[in-house]
């Protein structure tokens, strides 16, 4: 048995990519995107008609240049997850515009929108989920979707434990933890040029809040991200989900060494964790993230770098236009 299979008894596999012609290989229950996913898949030849019927829809929509590409944007990433809808038989996430990372209000309603969008398409929402950055207004905007909408969502860009806390109080449906990212940040401030899985401060980091939400009874899915190696991989076994590139799926399928479970509900609750919270108090969340210079940095840093990716994006749809 492959360590993909045997992952896949403790843990939902899901492919983290825009390519749905290599998501089908590997038969993951969901997929997740993002602007830089898609960015790299469009470059595609075989992804043309697409773009071509975003264009399309872009134009129908009439306005300004901007508008229109702004339509286009939403038709594409709604293709791309259409598409994608067909290969996995769960959920596609889909992500909201980067630029609204600060804005509650425009988030809920760009939400709204592709969803709307979606529905149009006959896809229910159950199927969707709808990936925000894990900001404060972020968070409260899922809050909302969630308990008002019935809309599921994807709180990315998740790097430090109030951001956790924050989307559990939210009853938000998934986290991603970013793994390699928490470990790319710390290689580089300390110096360190590798860790061991075990000692990986991003899979301390995605431990931590998984035996956090077990021990204290949360339904908010833990779906570790942005994996830098099987190791990583490897030790998180039994996370609730954990979200893979194609290139990492087919290392961990080629792979047949055993290997064991590391995280349960049963373990978790074994863990003494202080109870915390902060969906409610802003000053106590923003602190919290300031005294982390990791988590404050990496947030900044993947919301400038998706909203860039974006931005490419838009040119390339505005110059078809």
């Amino acid at each position: 048995m492959s360590v993909l299979d045997q992952i896949k008894q403790y843990t939902t596999i899901v492919a983290d990519s825009g390519d749905f012609e290599t998501i089908a290989q590997y038969k993951p229950q969901d997929a997740t995107t993002n602007p830089s996913l898609i960015l790299a898949a469009s470059q595609k030849s075989q992804y043309a008609p697409l773009i071509d019927a975003a264009i399309e829809y872009g134009k129908s929509k009439g306005g300004s240049k901007e508008e229109q590409a702004e339509w286009a944007m939403d038709r594409l990433l709604v293709n791309f997850g259409k598409e994608i809808l067909k290969i996995v038989p769960g959920r596609v996430s889909t992500e909201v515009d980067a630029r609204l990372s600060f804005d509650k209000d425009a988030t809920i309603d760009k939400a709204l929108r592709l969803i709307k969008m979606y529905e149009d398409d006959g896809i229910k929402r159950d199927r969707i989920l709808i990936k925000i950055a894990s900001t404060w207004e972020g968070i409260h905007a899922a809050s909302v979707l969630e308990k008002q909408h019935g809309i599921h969502c994807n709180l990315t860009l998740l790097f430090g434990f109030p951001q956790a806390v924050a989307c559990a109080e939210a009853g938000v449906t998934l986290i991603s933890p970013f793994v390699g990212r928490i470990m790319d940040w710390y290689k580089k401030s300390t110096g360190k040029s590798s860790y061991e899985p075990a000692e990986d401060p991003g899979v301390l980091s995605v431990t931590k809040i998984y035996n956090y939400y077990k021990q204290y009874g949360y339904n908010t899915i833990v779906m570790g991200a942005s994996f830098r190696n099987t190791g990583e991989i490897e030790e998180l076994a039994g996370c609730d989900f954990l979200t893979i590139s194609p290139a990492l799926l087919g290392e961990l399928n080629q792979d047949t060494k055993k290997i064991s479970q590391k995280l349960s509900p049963e373990k978790a609750k074994t863990q003494t964790i202080s109870k915390v919270s902060f969906f409610n108090n802003e000053k106590a969340f923003r602190w919290e993230m300031n005294e982390d210079a990791m988590a404050t940095e990496k947030l900044s840093e993947g919301i400038r770098n998706f909203a860039k990716d974006g931005i490419k994006l838009e040119t390339m749809l505005k110059e078809k236009l």
